[in-house]
């Protein structure tokens, strides 16, 4: 993955322009960063289907009056998700670890193709595969952002590399960090990315798959993912997803 796939549309570059916001409900000003757009211009963008996202009022309500925070989108890089965070004072990451997982199996599997690989010399367990893609990914300095956007990603993960990159998250998050994660309560008959509407609500894409759902996770299964974040608070709907708020 590229340095500046990594880093996606949403990442400043050299010094900010500053501009100021009109007053929030609660009567406090904030700052507004224009970011430069980075790397290559993405298609249009496709429509989508909206649902009201109780999980998404309640990870914002957990943000509101933090002022110039930072933010890891772990996502394709929507234009409007990155605006909706910029407009509030967000410096926003972007990195689609999914579209990177796709990218590293398929390399694997070309390496151990090659001529002359010894069978076993690489360890192809899941936590050998775990290990490697995470040199590489989740590259970011200890307790550099405030709050995640985590999606559906983990049912997506091998469990192995879902329990490791939770813990590196964990360690990217300072202290009152906000994670939003969803899960599929079975397993999702098509595959689907995420995209902030507005303050109350998520667009969600129908997409080509990138790679099968690995697990369909039990609520306890969830809170031992998580088990460093002292709250989690869970919204579940009629969709068969699971909103749900880990607070560091």
């Amino acid at each position: 993955m590229s340095f500046l796939h990594k880093l996606g549309i949403g990442v400043s570059t050299g010094t900010a322009r500053e501009v100021s916001r009109p007053p929030s409900q609660n009567g406090r000003t904030r700052n507004v960063a224009s970011v430069p757009a980075v790397g290559s211009p993405r298609p249009p963008e496709a429509p989508g289907s909206t649902r009201i996202s109780n999980g998404l009022k309640e990870f914002l309500w957990n943000l509101d009056g933090l002022g110039r925070g930072t933010l890891l989108d772990l996502g394709p890089a929507w234009q409007t998700t990155l605006s909706f965070f910029i407009e509030r004072g967000f410096r926003v990451s972007s990195e689609d670890i999914l579209r990177g997982w796709k990218d590293f199996l398929g390399e694997e599997e070309v390496l151990l193709n090659q001529p002359g690989v010894v069978s076993g010399a690489v360890d192809m367990t899941p936590t050998g595969r775990a290990a490697r893609f995470l040199e590489s990914n989740l590259q970011y300095p200890r307790a550099s952002f405030d709050a995640v956007l985590v999606w559906d990603l983990l049912d997506y993960l091998e469990p192995a590399l879902a329990r490791q990159a939770v813990a590196n998250l964990t360690e990217l998050l300072r202290p009152g960090g906000v994670v939003f994660a969803l899960f599929h309560s079975k397993k999702p008959e098509g595959f689907q990315r995420y995209r902030i509407a507005d303050s109350n609500s998520l667009q969600i894409i129908s997409a080509t798959l990138l790679c099968p759902a690995q697990k369909v996770y039990q609520n306890r299964e969830i809170q031992d993912l998580f088990s460093r974040f002292r709250t989690m608070k869970s919204f579940v709907s009629r969709d068969q997803l699971r909103e749900t708020l880990f607070i560091k």
